[in-house]
């Protein structure tokens, strides 16, 4: 009876042991080294992208940094990046050619193109397509001369740019202030006026 109990004990105390090393092997190890910190920080930086409010001018102090434009190809200038262009106001525009509302904000953003390029404005068109026609580079240049298009184009076929910026829809814009913070988003077509308006107040700061 004496050696049952023994063995009893023996095998709880043999249980409890594993499990409370089971416990301390799969504790969470944290482990910040650099990559996880930018891995944190650009996720951060996402979140804030998506929480963006919409047709409302963005306080400066609550502006996030724009993402950097991935690599493509471009029309009608050599390759630009938004950090070499601060000190300018830069609306990027993200669209296709084949989107109906996109053709028809480009009567404002050429506009805005030929008013403000010297005063400091330099307007860039992200192209992300939606089919496989829009993919072909020699389709977006024919569009971009045939459309009247003068301002920067540059091609985002994997939809790298598109991804960075959380773009949900075609067209969507966003104007960047001189310290390359994004100030204004908006979807879709209309609020010419009101686009303008950040543009006129962003140029004057």
């Amino acid at each position: 009876m004496k050696l049952y109990l023994i063995t009893i004990a023996l095998i709880v105390a043999a249980v409890l042991l594993f499990t409370l090393s089971a416990k301390r092997k799969s504790a969470p190890t944290v482990v910040q080294d650099k990559g996880n910190v930018a891995d944190a920080v650009e996720r951060d930086e996402a979140d804030t992208l998506l929480e963006l409010r919409r047709d409302v001018l963005i306080p400066a102090r609550n502006a996030p940094r724009a993402p950097e434009l991935a690599q493509g190809r471009w029309v009608n200038s050599e390759p630009l990046k938004v950090e070499s262009l601060r000190g300018r106001v830069v609306l990027v525009d993200f669209w296709t050619f084949g989107c109906y509302n996109c053709r028809n904000t480009l009567p404002s953003l050429k506009r805005w193109n030929e008013t403000y390029s010297e005063r400091g404005l330099v307007i860039i068109g992200v192209h992300s397509p939606e089919f496989e026609r829009e993919k072909q580079f020699e389709n977006v240049r024919r569009e971009v001369k045939s459309l009247g298009i003068r301002y920067p184009v540059v091609t985002d076929n994997d939809y790298e740019s598109w991804n960075a910026y959380n773009v949900q829809a075609w067209p969507t814009v966003f104007v960047l202030d001189k310290q390359g913070r994004i100030r204004w988003v908006h979807i879709g077509e209309g609020m010419y006026d009101e686009t303008e308006s950040v543009i006129k107040k962003l140029l004057a700061e």
